[in-house]
């Protein structure tokens, strides 16, 4: 569509910082084009357990440690070492889109948790409490989630630890947005007491180093279920593409040593882009959440008497600005739509404008 503005995909836009692309270079000059370990470069696994500890406070071993194409590859690689058909997972909603599609292609069975906005969108120990069954195997946390950008604080994830603990659930805590936290310092729930031994870490280097499509993530497990992702990771990818990994480990070695002033960097750019969408769209009479972290707002168009989809249909045909319904991200998102921010100032303004024009001539 000519002149369309797409707020649709999670991707940002900044580039590959070059020192990294650099490394990625240098590493195909050399001739560095074969086949590493199945679990990925020794070296990068110690700098992934060594960039864990010291950001995060999580104690992670290399040896149960698996490089994996991008987070998305470590998703399904839990998921299919654990469930067993009848196995629930639960999914706090809204939530990123593979999650429930991946579970059931595991033979598990998803099951949403409501969150809700009144309450920042977190999971409360009484939800919690209130899906966990007797079929209840793992519990999926994303925070900073996509798409609300709601955080959990240490409290809150504390909290709902005696839960997890009480009825012996697994974490697979998806932390793929853990440097873009703009409030504080992002907390990982593998780092609390009790918790190390019940947790699965996901993260990657997509989104914090803007590395979509290097395909690069990482996957820290406890040996029992590290052990089962290993064979499947080993008959289904073999290892990570070489050149990625030298990549990654050149951003985690130079953000060891400078204190990731690239990613601080994006990340302020970030907050101020969130502050902005968040500021017009209630300014607009669409309630929207403030993001505390990621890169996405989560508008309500319930005061407009539309959903979500016939809200994002409507914009793109009248206004040509892509927005994704937010029923894509669970039934909780119904009357809420995402946009995504990483795209230029320039860009979000002149959607703003289109979109309080669109919102004008609705109420007309």
């Amino acid at each position: 569509m000519d002149d369309a503005i797409s707020l649709g995909v999670g991707e940002p836009d900044f580039v590959t910082p070059w020192s990294i692309r650099d490394a990625a270079i240098r590493s195909v000059q050399r001739g560095l084009t074969q086949y590493t370990g199945n679990r990925g470069l020794p070296e990068l696994r110690k700098n992934i357990c060594r960039y864990l500890e010291s950001r995060f406070g999580v104690h992670a071993d290399p040896e149960h440690t698996i490089v994996t194409v991008g987070a998305s590859e470590a998703i399904d690689l839990v998921l299919r070492a654990i469930c067993e058909e009848g196995d629930e997972i639960l999914v706090p909603e809204p939530c990123y889109v593979s999650y429930a599609p991946s579970v059931s292609l595991s033979d598990g069975t998803p099951v949403g948790v409501k969150c809700l906005a009144a309450n920042d969108f977190v999971l409360t120990p009484e939800l919690l409490e209130e899906a966990i069954t007797p079929k209840t195997k793992a519990l999926i946390l994303a925070y900073p989630n996509n798409p609300t950008g709601a955080v959990m604080t240490k409290e809150q994830l504390e909290a709902i630890v005696p839960v997890i603990i009480k009825h012996d659930i697994l974490v697979i805590s998806d932390e793929i947005y853990a440097e873009l936290t703009y409030t504080g310092k992002h907390t990982s729930i593998a780092s609390l007491k009790d918790m190390a031994e019940r947790t699965v870490v996901i993260n990657g280097f997509s989104k914090a180093f803007a590395m979509t499509g290097w395909r690069i993530g990482f996957v820290c497990a406890p040996p029992e279920i590290d052990e089962a992702m290993f064979k499947i990771h080993q008959y289904t990818i073999m290892c990570a593409p070489r050149v990625s990994q030298h990549a990654a480990n050149a951003a985690l070695s130079e953000g060891l040593a400078d204190g990731f002033a690239v990613v601080e960097e994006m990340r302020e750019e970030y907050a101020r882009r969130g502050r902005f969408l968040a500021n017009a769209f209630n300014s607009m009479g669409l309630k929207c959440f403030l993001p505390k972290g990621a890169f996405y707002v989560f508008p309500s168009v319930e005061s407009l008497g539309l959903t979500g989809e016939q809200f994002a249909n409507g914009l793109l045909k009248a206004q040509k600005v892509a927005v994704v319904p937010g029923s894509a991200f669970g039934e909780a998102g119904l009357r809420h739509v995402r946009c995504s921010y990483a795209t230029s100032m320039a860009q979000l303004s002149e959607a703003i404008d289109r979109i309080e024009t669109f919102i004008k001539s609705i109420e007309k």
